[in-house]
């Protein structure tokens, strides 16, 4: 089983839960429109990664996203992760109404920054994430359209959550191809102030 750092300690996720389309820039930029539910989906505990790869027999996507881990059933801690995408095979799975496993729950399609501990409430969280020293993404809670206690509310209501899981909140607009080579830098800010940051280098 893989691992991720908390309060530099390694922890176990049994599963990764994701929430898709949380803010309407990236809607709009998907050409999408907001679902009637909150959109989940899952990844296993293989698809955890400290690398970041560009090509896995296609061209890969970065989203970058808010992290959450999960104690007792409510926030532990906070982090930054990329939740990566075949966008083509994605492409696909939607235009043919299928689940989006096949291009989200690969080997390495997550790939975390370490998780320090942290206490609700999380409004003023935002995260930064830098390619090649260029500002690609930023957003937080405020331009969620389910803010991270809807998310764990509605995850409590069909889905048990387990000590290490890990929730990824959804990206902001933004999104776009890894390329061999970039520098992937995130931040994870909280009224200014820096919780949590990491860099990846793709190959």
């Amino acid at each position: 089983m893989r691992s991720v750092t908390f309060k530099k300690t390694e922890v176990i996720p049994n599963k990764i839960v994701c929430v898709g389309k949380n803010y309407a820039a990236h809607i709009e930029e998907m050409g999408s429109v907001p679902s009637e539910q909150m959109t989940v989906f899952m990844k296993p505990n293989a698809c955890i990664s400290d690398q970041l790869v560009a090509h896995r027999g296609e061209q890969i996507h970065f989203e970058t996203e808010i992290c959450l881990l999960i104690r007792g059933s409510a926030v532990a801690g906070v982090g930054v992760g990329l939740d990566l995408t075949k966008r083509a095979t994605q492409k696909r799975l939607k235009d043919a109404g299928l689940p989006w496993e096949r291009s989200k729950a690969f080997e390495g399609s997550a790939v975390f920054s370490h998780f320090v501990e942290t206490r609700e409430p999380l409004t003023d969280l935002e995260l930064e994430l830098y390619v090649d020293g260029e500002l690609r993404q930023r957003g937080g809670p405020r331009q969620m359209l389910y803010k991270p206690h809807t998310i764990l509310e509605e995850l409590h209501s069909f889905l048990p959550l387990e000590d290490s899981d890990i929730v990824m909140t959804g990206t902001p607009s933004g999104v776009g191809p890894v390329e061999r080579g970039a520098l992937f830098e995130a931040r994870l800010l909280n009224a200014n102030d820096e919780l949590v940051s990491a860099s990846w280098r793709a190959v």
